[in-house]
C-alpha cells in the first residue's frame, strides 16, 4: 500500500471538490421517473483501508436522508481485500441493513482489485440498471490498461464511476482520473481528516444517483462555497 498520506491543503481541497462537482452535473443520468436510485458503493478493504472504513460506516445512513425525498436509494457494497477476496452484498434501501454488514468487514492486508468492481458493476447492470458507482481507495496496483476496458464499457452504458481518493498517490491519482474520463464519471482526493468532506461528496453522488442534476443543484446549496460557486455555472 502506499505510504503517501501527507494531508491536502484547503487550497487543494476546494479546487479537487469543485472539479468533482463540475464533472458530476455534467455526467448522463439514466434513471426513469419514479425508480429508486441504484448505486454501487464499493471500497478497497485492504489494511491500509481501515480508518476510511470506519469513517464511511458512519458516514452512510446521510445518503439515504439525503434522497428519502426523492424517491429513495438502494446501495450494494462491494469490497476487496486479502488474496484474492471480492464480495458483494446485497442492495439495502436502509441504512440499518447497511451499517450491519459495513460493521460485520475487517480490513487484510491485500493488492487491488478495481478490475472486479468494475467488471461486477457491468453485470449488476444487466440485472437491473445502475446509475452510478463509487469507488473509495488509496492506490492502484493493477496494471491502467486493464482497467480502461471496463470502464469505457461503463462509461457506454450511462454509468458513471465517481472515485474517491484519500492520500497523494501520484500512480493512483492517474489511474483514477482516466477511470473517471472513460466512464464519464469523476475524480475528487479527499482529506483523511475531514470526515464533513467526505460526507458532502458521497451525499452529492447519492443525490445524483436519486434525482439527477436538479436535485443535486439543491443540495448543493447547503453544502459551502466550493459546492455552490460550480453549481451556478454548469448548465441541464
Amino acid at each position: 500500500m502506499s505510504d503517501s498520506k501527507k494531508p491536502l491543503t484547503g487550497t487543494s481541497e476546494k479546487k479537487d471538490i469543485d472539479a468533482f462537482i463540475e464533472k458530476l452535473h455534467a455526467a448522463p443520468v439514466v434513471r426513469k421517473a419514479g425508480a429508486r436510485g441504484r448505486l454501487i458503493f464499493a471500497m478497497d478493504a485492504t489494511a491500509s483501508r481501515q480508518p476510511a472504513w470506519d469513517h464511511a460506516s458512519h458516514i452512510q445512513s446521510e445518503m439515504f436522508v439525503e434522497t428519502a425525498a426523492l424517491g429513495g436509494l438502494e446501495i450494494q457494497l462491494c469490497y476487496f481485500r486479502g488474496f484474492n477476496e471480492f464480495h458483494a452484498f446485497p442492495w439495502y434501501s436502509n441504512s440499518g441493513d447497511l451499517l450491519r454488514v459495513m460493521s460485520s468487514v475487517y480490513c487484510a492486508a491485500g493488492h487491488t482489485q478495481i478490475e472486479k468492481i468494475l467488471r461486477h458493476s457491468i453485470r449488476e447492470n444487466r440485472l437491473k440498471p445502475v446509475n452510478a458507482v463509487v469507488y473509495v481507495g488509496d492506490c492502484v496496483e493493477e496494471e491502467l490498461d486493464r482497467l480502461a476496458d471496463p470502464a469505457g464499457q461503463l462509461g457506454l452504458l450511462g454509468i458513471p464511476v465517481f472515485l474517491f481518493q484519500e492520500g497523494s498517490d501520484p500512480v493512483a491519482r492517474q489511474a483514477f482520473k482516466e477511470i473517471a474520463r472513460l466512464s464519464k464519471g469523476a475524480y475528487c482526493a479527499f482529506d483523511s481528516h475531514s470526515a464533513r468532506q467526505l460526507r458532502d461528496l458521497l451525499g452529492a453522488v447519492a443525490v445524483y444517483a436519486s434525482g439527477g442534476r436538479r436535485a443535486l443543484e439543491a443540495y448543493s446549496q447547503g453544502k459551502g462555497q466550493s459546492l455552490r460557486l460550480l453549481t451556478s455555472q454548469l448548465k441541464e
